[in-house]
């Protein structure tokens, strides 16, 4: 007589949901769908958004995005640039006065750093995610657009298997876990600390003048050995960081302007500008900067730089929902840091919730708690950090740290001791002080 035997089924896999169809949502999707989860991507817009801006990934940025999946680096280097030189300059962007005393390293030059330290790519923002985006499957509705969330419910304590979601639409969804990669302004952020001054981000006082010129012309302003490299130009009040984009097809300028009075709208971080508004911000600087300023557009825009420096979140994550990326630290740009520090965050619920989802389905949802408690905890030393740092290397580079003021050596020093903390990063430790927050999180269930 035969036995009845009765193949146990396999659990079903965890189904993530991400809100945010930005980088990072995108990044975190792929590498959760690396590690054979589901997950659905819910994005307000009706379509991948157009965002114009430039930005770079460090050397360990592109570590983590290996290892949650290498054709996400394989994207990445499609799309960028890599600067052909050993150092990155800092000119005086202010003092000189005739071309040739631009040009002179012994008075413009205010310092230059290793670029192997940082080793920046620098990428268009769309470039990159349309890359990305081609990676998605396209079977399955892993992307939904035009899904503005408004609300969720996540019932843990009441038993509740699953967190569901509501959006503007007046449709709902379900998930396991929640991920809000929705930006500086995020919602899943405001729902998940309701009345905590950190909910809403606020203005740095800064902003930030964007442009895209012909490499032509950059190469007739600046010279052909300082156009094809990552510039900084310090200054009063003001600084400028520039670099070729699309394999040196075009050269990426974005003028950064200390602005003391508090910005008008925070719904609306655009405001229409003009070439003659930023030339005048400008007056007075060295040859460089004024001929650079004629190839700008006759049209264009300055953009309000929020973060989250003065109300950092107390926590990033609550139960089974957790923010990610500029929805859980927004940073201003002056360390370049800010997408690389969201590819952390993607590497460590990555493989947090990977550990989290192998375990059997009536235990998941405490288990992703924890998993999530552990993730909030290894992030958010780092990137408290980074938040408070960044808006004093804003004033660093236009003058107005007391420390350093306008001292080329003084910056110098200030710049590589933040710096450091940056590129010297062992993603390994901390991926195991993740592994071990889970495990006493789920120690103490």
């Amino acid at each position: 007589m035969g036995e009845n035997i009765t193949a146990a089924k396999p659990e079903p896999p965890l189904d993530v949901a991400i809100v945010g169809g930005g980088i990072i949502g995108v990044i975190t999707a792929l590498g959760l769908l690396h590690r054979g989860m589901r997950v659905t991507i819910y994005e307000r817009a009706v379509k991948w958004p157009d965002i114009g801006a430039a930005f770079g990934f460090t050397a360990v940025a592109r570590e983590c995005m290996q290892r949650l999946d290498p054709s996400i680096l394989e994207a990445l280097g499609r799309v960028a640039h890599r600067s052909p030189a050993e150092t990155i300059r800092y000119w005086d962007g202010f003092h000189p006065r005739t071309k040739q005393a631009a040009e002179d390293a012994e008075t413009a030059v205010l310092f230059e750093v290793p670029e192997k330290h940082l080793a920046f790519w620098a990428c268009l923002r769309t470039r990159f995610l349309l890359e990305l985006a081609a990676l998605i499957p396209q079977a399955g509705g892993v992307v939904q657009f035009g899904k503005q969330l408004v609300g969720y419910v996540d019932g843990l304590e009441e038993g509740n298997d699953k967190v569901v979601l509501s959006f503007a639409d007046g449709t709902s969804a379900e998930a396991d876990v929640v991920i809000g990669c929705d930006g500086v302004h995020s919602t899943t952020r405001k729902l998940l600390l309701g009345a905590d001054p950190a909910a809403k981000a606020s203005y740095s006082h800064k902003m930030v003048y964007r442009a895209f010129v012909p490499m032509s012309g950059a190469v007739t302003a600046l010279g052909a050995d300082k156009a094809n490299v990552q510039c900084f130009h310090l200054g009063p009040d003001a600084h400028m960081v520039s670099f070729p984009v699309n394999n040196g097809a075009a050269y990426s300028i974005s003028l950064f302007v200390h602005d003391p009075e508090d910005w008008p709208d925070v719904h609306n971080s655009e405001k229409p500008s003009t070439r003659a508004e930023v030339q005048q911000v400008l007056q007075g600087w060295g040859p460089h900067m004024i001929e650079l300023l004629t190839l700008l557009p006759e049209q264009l825009s300055r953009w309000a730089i929020f973060d989250m420096a003065d109300s950092p979140a107390p926590t990033y994550a609550s139960s089974r929902v957790c923010v990610s990326g500029d929805a859980a630290h927004a940073s201003s740009p002056f360390h370049g840091a800010g997408a690389g520090m969201g590819v952390e965050d993607a590497l460590v619920l990555a493989e947090l919730l990977a550990r989290a989802g192998a375990g059997p389905a009536e235990g998941r949802p405490r288990q992703l708690a924890a998993a999530l408690q552990a993730y909030s905890g290894v992030r958010m030393e780092r990137t408290r950090w980074l938040m408070r740092s960044s808006r004093e290397l804003g004033d660093i580079n236009q003058w107005r740290y007391p420390p350093t003021g306008e001292d080329g050596a003084k910056i110098e020093a200030e710049f590589s001791r933040r710096a450091r903390k940056i590129w010297d990063f062992n993603v390994n430790a901390m991926l195991h002080e993740a592994s071990e927050g889970f495990e006493k999180q789920v120690g103490d269930l």
